[in-house]
């Protein structure tokens, strides 16, 4: 039943819909009951979702030595798999903002919050050989300006505003991925902290 739901959950995100767990078992033609059973909120609804459609991507690792062969590794493994589940990640983008202006507005209600965060898993892994060249702090910086261009918010500026496809878009990721490593490594060679 969780996979029939989180199935037509997809279908109706694919169509531009953000549902409730009411509209949700409205489309899936099963009680309001059996739906708040699996996904008590909205946001559980689309953490299953998000989680359903990054699976490959949450358990991707490489054997690759250096930090800049895995994250290059990493974005042309995982952009196929963000492209192709587009419309409920952008959902996940659109519910935490909106809960996030709620709650700054005092509107907070009782749904709890949509928590993301995979990508810092995700980029420490991806990162780890740096260990023996930089500092925590410096490893963190790394992964914090990684996470500017490894996740679906790059597609709303390079795919909106750019208007790029696929191919051009992850070359321009992966070339700012290297760009951020090659100058992390300068710095902690230069001393600099």
């Amino acid at each position: 039943m969780r996979k029939t739901l989180l199935d037509a959950a997809q279908q109706l995100m694919a169509q531009g819909i953000t549902p409730s767990v009411a509209e949700l078992a409205e489309h899936a033609r099963v009680s309001r009951a059996t739906a708040y059973r699996y996904f008590p909120s909205q946001s559980a609804l689309i953490a299953a979702v998000v989680d359903e459609s990054l699976g490959p991507i949450l358990a991707w690792d490489s054997d690759a030595p250096g930090a800049a062969a895995r994250v290059d590794e990493l974005l042309r493994f995982a952009y196929p798999r963000l492209e192709s589940h587009e419309a409920p990640l952008r959902a996940a983008i659109m519910v935490s903002l909106q809960q996030h202006a709620e709650a700054n507005a005092g509107k907070a209600g009782a749904e709890p919050r949509l928590v993301r965060g995979h990508r810092v898993d995700i980029l420490k892994r991806a990162i780890a050989p740096l260990a023996a060249e930089l500092t925590p702090a410096q490893q963190d910086r790394v992964a914090q300006a990684l996470s500017l261009v490894y996740g679906t918010e790059v597609f709303l500026v390079l795919k909106d505003i750019w208007k790029l496809e696929l191919p051009e878009l992850t070359d321009v990721a992966r070339w700012t991925a290297k760009a951020i490593i090659a100058q992390a490594l300068a710095e902690a060679k230069a001393g600099k902290r």
